[in-house]
């Protein structure tokens, strides 16, 4: 098909080629030879009448209108799929489909065993795929890697539909045998104890240490960093360590670990988490499926599964 004289079909090629910048690995991908893609990619240049990837020694770059075509090109393909190839119909029991989400260690120990329960209650044949933390969840989502982001209000983004899922409490988590587990925690103690904090890059301070800093003026003593929400607590064992968690993680974590819960000594809003997914896939019958059983699964945080 061709628009314009352009072969639509190039597009494909072109979405995997500024992604992947490489002829070799975009071959792999789109399961075609290096050479078919390579044809591909002099057909996009003669028509764009720009080399859209470069070649610099080893490595390949792509162009400022390379850069320009990016978003644009995979959003054109997230809106064919979402118009066109999506099915009108969705049945979990007979579906192939996978879902991608974008979601924390913390929501897959807290809600994701629950979603999953229910699906299998329901005889799902759907599969799961839960991607990692990355510094722009959104940009993942809108290049269709994924089909949902649960995340916080904080993070949510004000270009595509969201629902707010449940509502979670921080509290604070220390060593049994820790003299700050046999003492009043007040604000100056938290202030003055060492804190095990999960800081999500390289690049961007955790979401603690800027509400703490900016309200109460407390620059936190970070004796031990990480990636993950649900090492935090381990990570405090014999220590005078504290670590700030969410507070359905602490009670899971609490009845494997040693370790004492107590409410954080100053006011803190409880955290919104939120559901998120594309405006071209507001009537996606598996993603209105995967939403409400989501919902659902909220219903169920509170349960405690079997010991």
């Amino acid at each position: 098909m061709r628009f314009n004289k352009l072969d639509l079909n190039l597009l494909i090629a072109l979405d995997v080629l500024l992604k992947e910048r490489s002829i070799t690995r975009a071959a792999e991908k789109l399961n075609l030879s290096p050479s078919a893609v390579s044809n591909s990619l002099s057909r996009l240049r003669e028509y764009f009448n720009d080399d859209i990837l470069t070649q610099i020694g080893r490595k390949m770059y792509i162009t400022p209108l390379g850069e320009d075509m990016q978003d644009s090109v995979r959003n054109v393909l997230n809106l064919i799929e979402s118009s066109i190839l999506i099915q009108p119909n969705f049945d979990p029991a007979t579906t192939d489909r996978t879902f991608s989400i974008f979601c924390s260690d913390y929501t897959q120990m807290v809600l994701i065993p629950h979603l999953l329960m229910l699906a299998e209650q329901q005889n799902s044949n759907a599969r799961f795929r839960f991607l990692p933390q990355i510094e722009n969840p959104h940009k993942s989502m809108e290049r269709g890697e994924a089909d949902l982001l649960i995340i916080p209000s904080d993070f949510v983004s004000a270009e595509n539909p969201s629902d707010v899922l449940y509502e979670e409490d921080f509290v604070c988590m220390m060593w049994n045998d820790s003299a700050i587990a046999h003492t009043p925690l007040t604000v100056a103690a938290y202030a003055n104890a060492g804190h095990v904090s999960m800081e999500p890059s390289a690049h961007r301070r955790d979401f603690f240490s800027q509400f703490i800093n900016q309200e109460y003026g407390i620059n936190r003593h970070i004796t031990v960093s990480t990636y993950s929400f649900a090492v935090l607590p381990s990570m405090v064992v014999g220590t005078e360590n504290i670590a700030t968690v969410h507070a359905r993680l602490a009670r899971q974590i609490a009845r494997i670990w040693p370790l004492t819960i107590k409410p954080l000594p100053f006011a803190m809003a409880r955290m919104k988490q939120c559901v998120q997914w594309h405006q071209y896939r507001n009537n996606d019958k598996g993603l209105i499926w995967l939403r409400e059983l989501l919902v659902k699964a909220t219903s169920q945080l509170d349960i405690s599964p079997p010991a």
